[in-house]
């Protein structure tokens, strides 16, 4: 179905008037469209928000993570990743030399899974990346962390879903050597497209820095002086353009307003379909702070999954798998891995499905989504497969 035509999409961004303002003011000026005063100021507000003492801006969240990789020197060693996540996950690894080594995930909040990470270790290994699943904390995080310690390895958490969620208290962003977040349209706060890294390591924060700019040493504005510069580094135009930067200063400032709207949207899913036998819905571990940038239910079989997302979108509501393996993917597979290798990862993939969630949806909307997934159970004839969730 194309994305104009559903009746509830999976997402809206939310907007407003300070958001046409920040970019308006960038674009008037004339001036500063690229490298200008609110790159800086915004990854100020984002390291004091995300807890750590510095933050890098990046085009996207893609470039951040390869950029942080790269930076980390991870070439020629293994990077254990998950299967469960979106493949820029993976791709990073590739991009940045190393070889991806696949872990399985946990199925209480579907992170990487410390004893089967563990056991991925090799002398060979040199980072783990721990995903953090649909703006819930990965359960094991503290527990990789402690294993990252003891076997001298760097933690990265990619926390593209989950910025401003938290573990007992603690930040997600703040257990790993560094950290990445998204600022793609669907995530909790947008520049359209972006992303940055945050960590407390100044050494790691100037070589991004350069990796970000060519492998540009110099911290003066490249267009406004007419000094040579010295390129010390082999490094990528990953910049953020100054109107993205602006759009996320403005996005920040509502972040614990969109935030709780997600909550209380959450909230009145999860009181309602969890009455539904054959569904578990995404409630977190207790001391979890869940920032639901997805809303991710469990059915009881790949066959009920795929039939009610037949149902859904029938019905015009908008629903999607995320996500499919992807040491299953067709480019992963020269590595070796074949089905079977990560039965969670596989067993969780086959029956997830996100369902409309964004800070404006109506209630009407919440309504829709519940009476049509009770009606689609109620009319179901085949009962046996609304098990094992």
């Amino acid at each position: 179905m194309n994305s104009m035509n559903w009746k509830i999409p999976l997402f809206r961004v939310h907007n407003d008037e300070s958001d046409v303002n920040a970019v308006t003011k960038v674009i008037t000026r004339g001036s500063h469209w690229a490298d200008g005063p609110e790159i800086g100021e915004f990854e100020g507000h984002i390291a004091k928000f995300a807890g750590r003492k510095y933050a890098v801006t990046f085009n996207s969240g893609t470039s951040a993570l390869h950029a942080v990789l790269l930076a980390l020197d991870v070439k020629g060693g293994e990077v254990i990743v998950p299967s469960f996540t979106f493949p820029s996950t993976v791709n990073a690894v590739v991009l940045a030399g190393a070889t991806p080594v696949f872990a399985d995930i946990e199925k209480e909040t579907f992170g990487l899974d410390v004893r089967d990470t563990e056991g991925k270790i090799t002398n060979r290994t040199k980072a783990i990346v721990v995903v953090h699943y649909a703006g819930c904390g990965a359960r094991d995080t503290k527990k990789l962390r402690e294993l990252c310690d003891k076997r001298s390895l760097f933690l990265i958490e990619d926390a593209a879903e989950s910025l401003g969620a938290e573990i007992h208290g603690k930040k997600i962003g703040t257990f790993g050597d560094a950290a990445m977040f998204s600022f793609c349209q669907n995530k909790i706060i947008t520049t359209g497209e972006g992303g940055a890294i945050v960590t407390d390591d100044m050494v790691l924060h100037e070589k991004l820095k350069m990796l970000r700019s060519h492998g540009r040493a110099s911290d003066k504005n490249y267009f406004e002086t007419n000094e040579k510069a010295e390129y010390v580094e082999l490094g990528y135009n990953y910049r953020m353009p100054t109107m993205c930067a602006a759009l996320g200063i403005a996005q920040l400032k509502k972040i614990d307003m969109l935030i709780e709207k997600r909550q209380a949207i959450a909230s009145m899913l999860n009181d309602e379909l969890s009455k539904i036998n054959g569904i578990r819905c995404p409630i977190p571990p207790t001391g979890f702070k869940h920032v639901y940038q997805l809303y991710t239910l469990i059915l009881g079989s790949e066959y009920i999954r795929d039939e009610l997302q037949r149902y859904l979108n029938k019905e015009g509501i908008m629903s999607k798998v995320y996500f499919s393996p992807v040491h299953l993917e067709r480019f992963y597979s020269k590595y070796g891995y074949n089905k079977g290798d990560l039965p969670n990862t596989e067993n969780v993939s086959g029956r997830v499905l996100s369902l409309p969630i964004y800070p404006d949806i109506s209630q009407k909307e919440v309504s829709d989504i519940m009476i049509g997934i009770g009606v689609f159970f109620k009319n179901r004839k085949t009962k046996s497969d609304e098990i094992g969730v």
